[in-house]
Parts: structure tokens; sequence; C-alpha cells
């Protein structure tokens, strides 16, 4: 199978992790963390996974002139990813996130954006003939809006479909969400964008229903191990999680994106691409990290089919 052209717009982080027994309490200090330091960023997660899950990647992003740009760079060309369009920022520093995980699996994090803050309108129309052929457009919110807004724009010129993962959240013009093909917001995202309370099925119902009605085509709420509320103005139906022990969801709505952007873009019907990114991001919250917890396709096949990750 010829792999699917990709493009993915958005943020490369270097993520400093300390693993605690909790989260800390404001104001408290908590001793004894382990540290260490992994790639992570947003767009450059969603890149990653896109790629190990079978995708061909290009990847439009903004990196400091520093020691983590270059190794962020470095580390995409590994993975296969087409680094032409991502350009070395003469001003900051790249990207880096502050990131607590605690045993649970849940994390509490900080973004100095540097450099994904500067990626621009003119970024994107320099890499035009990045989307010629290209089948998906995959976005996040970690880089100006107005540079969002011109990918949209450029995409729907070209023909190529978009997918918005709305995160970190914030609220979005009606004129973006009506060049979005799919969007795929979490609980938190999902009320925010709508003022609905998302906590069940009814709810992301409901909330789904009036992003609909802005103007996307697809919505894909997901709600964590529950699994996700998918939603089109033909269909509503929750497709279940999978159960797995939690190690570190830092990255596991990135994972889902990817190979959702992977899935569609090879023709699988929606249904079976939401269970293929479920069983991506199944598997990397079984995993400390951000880029480090991206499974192959062969390991998503392998959940997906019912068998052991």
């Amino acid at each position: 199978m010829q792999k699917p052209s990709l493009v993915v717009l958005g943020s490369s982080n270097t993520d400093m992790i300390i693993q605690l027994d909790r989260l800390p309490r404001p104001g408290e200090t908590l001793l004894g963390g382990e540290f260490h330091t992994a790639a992570g960023g947003k767009g450059a997660n969603q890149a990653v996974a896109a790629a190990r899950a079978g995708g061909k990647v290009t990847f439009i992003a903004r990196v400091g002139r520093d020691l983590f740009g270059h190794q962020a760079v470095a580390g995409f060309q590994r993975e296969g990813i087409n680094v032409d369009w991502i350009a070395f920022d003469r001003q900051a520093p790249s990207g880096v996130a502050l990131i607590f995980v605690a045993k649970d699996g849940e994390n509490s994090i900080a973004v100095a954006g540097g450099a994904n803050n500067n990626l621009s309108p003119a970024d994107v129309r320099r890499a035009k003939a990045a989307f010629r052929g290209a089948s998906i457009l995959l976005m996040q919110l970690e880089t100006p809006m107005e540079t969002v807004l011109a990918a949209a724009s450029l995409a729907a010129k070209a023909g190529v479909r978009v997918i918005l993962n709305p995160a970190p959240a914030r609220r979005l013009p009606d004129t973006l969400l009506r060049q979005v093909s799919i969007l795929t917001p979490n609980e938190t995202e999902a009320e925010l964008l709508t003022g609905i309370r998302v906590c069940n099925p009814a709810t992301a119902a409901k909330a789904a229903h009036r992003l609909l009605e802005r103007g996307t085509q697809t919505v894909i709420i997901t709600l964590g191990p529950r699994g996700a509320f998918i939603a089109t103005r033909d269909l509503a139906r929750m497709v279940p999680g999978f159960r797995v022990k939690a190690v570190d969801t830092t990255a596991a709505g990135d994972i889902f994106n990817g190979a959702l952007a992977v899935a569609l873009g090879e023709g699988q019907p929606l249904l079976d691409a939401v269970r293929f990114a479920q069983a991506a991001a199944a598997i990397s919250v079984t995993r400390l990290g951000a880029q480090p917890s991206a499974p192959t396709r062969k390991e998503i096949h392998r959940l997906a089919s019912g068998a052991s990750a």
C-alpha cells in the first residue's frame, strides 16, 4: 500500500519530565523525583506518530538555532519526516515544556513556546508545495491562530482535508471551523468550545451537535479510556476504548491524531480509522514520554485486531 501524504503544521518542544508519586499542590515542593528529557511538542508528536503509523509526513514548524532545535530536526529526519519546511528562528529559542508525571499516569504541563510563537502565515506560504498531492493537513493550537487559519485556507484551495486538534483549549472562530473536515477535542476542549460539560455519551452528543452546527463536518470527542464519540450529520456513535495500564498520558491525544490522519489518508472508513487511532493512543499511555511513546504500525494493528499490545 502506498503511504498517504500528510502535512503536519505545529509546535516542536523539548520535554523536561519529572516522575513523582503524585502531582505537587500549589506552593508545594516534592523530593525524590526522577528526571529525564524527551522530544515533544504537539505538532512534532503528531508528525512522529503519523510517520510511525505509516504516513509520508511533511512537517511545517519553527525551532531555535540552539542544541534543542538541531536535536529535534535530526530526530525528525531519523523518523523519515520531510524537514524542508522547518525554519531555524534567528531570535527565539526552541520551545520547552516542563512536565510532572504522577504514578497513576496523570500529568501537569507548562510550556514556553519560544520559536513556535513565531511560526507565521509567511512560513505556510513558503511551504505551499507541500500541500500538492497531500491528502490530510493535521494541526493543533500551540502556534499562532493566524498561521492555523492561513494553513486551513491553503488546504481548502488545494482540496486537502483538515484535521484540527483544538489543543491547548482556546476559542475558535467559525471561519476556521467551516474549513475543518474533522475536529478532535477532548472533554475539556469540547466544553470550552460549546459551554456544555462533557461527562458521558449524552453530553458528548450535545457538544458534538453544537460544533457541527458551527460548520465542521465531523466531530470526534476523545474521552480517554472510555473511548471516543463520533458525530457527523448522518452518524452519532460511541466507540469504546482499549483497557491498558496507564504510565504516562502526556501525548495520548497527539498519538491518536497522528494515527487518525494516517488511517483516513489511506481511505479507511471513519469507524475503522478511529479504532486504529484509539489503539495507537492506548499503547502510547503504557510508555513514558511523548514521541518515544508513539507505536509502530505493526504494534497498532496487533492491538486493534484484538491481540495483546
